[in-house]
């Protein structure tokens, strides 16, 4: 017994000598804070990474039966495109750029790490790649079902390696927009925005689904344009909520001290309930005005409310992050309903729910971060949007005159399964 209590006092006496010690110093050593900043970027990564998987899930669920094939194509050929345009140019033309310059220079990734950055190169090259495959990923679902899938990857390339990485470094790889005050905490509109303008370029140049709407604007009846699956659909948006917490949470960019922890569980809250209170409000909306609680726009909502406070999701209260989430899900349903007028056809509803809804998250952060101006978020907004739909739409443009864009109206009846991919997603058999 006396040798278990010399045992019991001994190593009672050392916990306390190293809790003393623990409280004695405050910071941790600089590698120590270099490999937990490492690992916040390599783990909210991996989650934002899932994301394509949300993505394709969702566009999948979205889309009807005959186009689920092409959606997983495109959406795996998007993602690998991505990363390796990302290598090749994109990092540096976001990095490389002069402080308060416009763009980078036109050469591949290259690891300079070292304790002193405060975290490896190869881990901040990762995680900014995932966020670039992200915007391209927000473009494919508005162009499913008429859009040829080679001229699509090739568009892909052209955003991911060079529009995307350009309006990106004016704020992150601290370009003229960084110096002039503008704050997107990461990246309602330099992600989502800018990915919903392209697709509203490509929307544009593309056109409508054959029989979409009617001579007068109406949408037509949802049996030939049903979607193939609610549930696969609502998979996908449960995976996007997981993966915004790598989004947002690691856009923290460091976790080696007790204040960088607790903004990241500040923000994994913030983010949760912004979500929250878009599915709240688009149900709201559609049950009180179309007289039905619709679960795609619920579904929507969610998206709209976690692309309102990517902007700024750590300096709101709880409640003011439900009120951004909720107001991104109102201006969701009715910029959705505004689409349908125009003619414009989307068909995930990714430019209301990405575009729109970004731009608000940006343009509210001021209501909680005095640091920030409207001013200032006013013309980082305008900027990015103007400048990714311009040179999107010319692009498309030009593919549209020259390889071509969009399938034909045999294929399109056909389905995009069968005419791109000549694979049937839900075949059934004996």
């Amino acid at each position: 017994m006396k040798k278990y209590l010399g045992y019991f006092f001994a190593g009672t006496a050392a916990y306390f000598a190293f809790a003393g010690l623990g409280y004695a110093e405050t910071t941790v050593s600089a590698e120590t804070q270099y490999i937990f900043n490492t690992l916040l970027f390599l783990m909210s990564g991996f989650l934002v990474m899932w994301m394509a998987a949300g993505f394709t899930m969702l566009e999948s669920g979205l889309v009807t039966s005959k186009s689920v094939s092409a959606i997983c194509a495109k959406n795996i050929g998007l993602y690998s495109i991505a990363g390796i345009m990302f290598w090749l140019v994109g990092y540096n033309l976001a990095y490389g750029i002069p402080e308060g310059g416009y763009i980078g220079t036109f050469t591949p990734w290259s690891d300079a790490s070292a304790v002193d950055t405060g975290y490896s190169d190869g881990s901040d090259w990762f995680f900014q790649m995932v966020f670039c495959a992200t915007t391209m990923s927000i473009v494919s679902g508005t162009l499913a079902e008429r859009i040829k899938i080679w001229p699509f990857f090739l568009f892909a390339a052209i955003l991911t390696g060079i529009i995307y990485p350009i309006e990106m470094g004016w704020q992150w790889g601290g370009g003229w927009l960084s110096a002039a005050g503008f704050s997107d905490f990461a990246g309602s509109t330099l992600v989502h925005a800018a990915g919903g303008a392209a697709a509203l370029a490509g929307a544009i140049i593309l056109g409508a689904r054959t029989g979409r709407f009617s001579s007068s604007g109406g949408v037509k009846a949802m049996t030939p344009f049903a979607a193939s699956s609610i549930p696969l659909a609502t998979l996908g948006v449960f995976i996007l909520w997981l993966g915004w917490f790598g989004f947002n949470g690691g856009s923290q960019l460091a976790a080696g001290t007790f204040e960088d922890v607790s903004s990241v569980a500040t923000i994994y809250i913030n983010t949760n309930l912004a979500a929250g209170g878009g599915v709240l409000a688009a149900a709201t909306i559609s049950r009180l005005i179309g007289g039905k609680t619709d679960v795609v726009m619920m579904l929507n909502g969610a998206i709209a409310g976690l692309v309102g406070i990517t902007a700024e999701p750590l300096t709101p209260s709880p409640l003011a992050a439900i009120f951004i989430g909720a107001i991104a899900g109102i201006l969701m349903y009715f910029s959705t309903k505004l689409l349908f007028k125009l003619k414009i056809d989307d068909v995930v509803g990714a430019i209301p729910a990405h575009l729109v809804a970004g731009v608000w998250g940006t343009l509210a952060v001021p209501l909680t971060n005095g640091d920030v101006s409207f001013g200032a978020q006013f013309i980082g907004t305008i900027s990015v949007v103007v400048f990714v739909f311009v040179v999107s739409l010319i692009v498309f443009q030009i593919m549209k005159n020259t390889v071509g864009l969009r399938i034909s109206k045999e294929a399109e009846k056909l389905g995009t399964d069968k005419a791109e991919v000549g694979v049937i997603a839900y075949g059934i058999r004996d």
